[in-house]
């Protein structure tokens, strides 16, 4: 196994810095965008990184003949944040997409680089000829591989000191490993297209802290 595995040094900011990692593949994920739901400098912090590191990944595509597929970790953050609600009856379909002004007038940061990200690609994938499929996961939860927790995870842990209203929330997630799956499986079935929306669960509030609880009941209180 280990000589299967390469590791380069790239920059999501410096243009040609993954010409070294692409060069030679057939299919190229790109699954690499800081997940802060605060930053004191959006556009440094999360605009600039998600979206000039998603264009210089797809350039550096353009220059290698071998690349046949691109698959595209998006977030469906850049789905469902148009000023739509999500109620019960609603079906979030191929007409949903999230709303830049929307994004900005909320200051939800993340939700407009996944956004501004997505367009940028399709634009670009659309004008050089590159056969692009975005992900659009939901809160991607599950094993970590680090010592430290993500964003997503740690969402959840600060539930412990936040406890959200709970009359009408839903959280929506999906395990790690679905998630990778799916990136496979879009790489190897030539026949998808598109993008698509990974939804592994959608669990009313309540549910979710009563089953915290459940399993850590010094960390998460009961429901008030």
């Amino acid at each position: 196994m280990e000589h299967m595995l390469h590791l380069f040094q790239a920059d999501l900011i410096e243009e040609g810095s993954f010409d070294a990692a692409v060069d030679g593949c057939e299919g190229v994920f790109h699954t690499a965008s800081p997940v802060l739901f605060s930053a004191t400098n959006p556009q440094a912090e999360l605009i600039d990184p998600a979206v000039k590191g998603t264009l210089n990944v797809l350039k550096s595509c353009v220059k290698f003949a071998t690349v046949k597929r691109v698959v595209l970790t998006s977030s469906m953050a850049a789905v469902i944040f148009n000023g739509r609600r999500l109620t019960p009856d609603v079906v979030v379909d191929e007409t949903w997409f999230s709303d830049r002004l929307v994004c900005e007038n909320l200051k939800e940061w993340y939700f407009l680089s996944k956004t501004l990200a997505k367009e940028a690609a399709w634009k670009f994938a659309k004008g050089n000829g590159i056969d692009l499929v975005t992900i659009n996961p939901s809160c991607v939860i599950g094993p970590l591989l680090q010592p430290s927790l993500n964003a997503t995870v740690e969402m959840v842990l600060n539930l412990k000191n936040d406890i959200p209203d709970v009359t009408s929330s839903n959280y929506l997630s999906t395990d790690v490993r679905d998630v990778a799956s799916a990136h496979v499986q879009t790489f190897e079935i030539p026949s998808t297209t598109g993008r698509y929306c990974l939804v592994g669960h959608v669990t009313p509030m309540s549910k979710a802290l009563k089953i915290l609880h459940e399993l850590h009941p010094t960390l998460f209180p009961p429901e008030k």
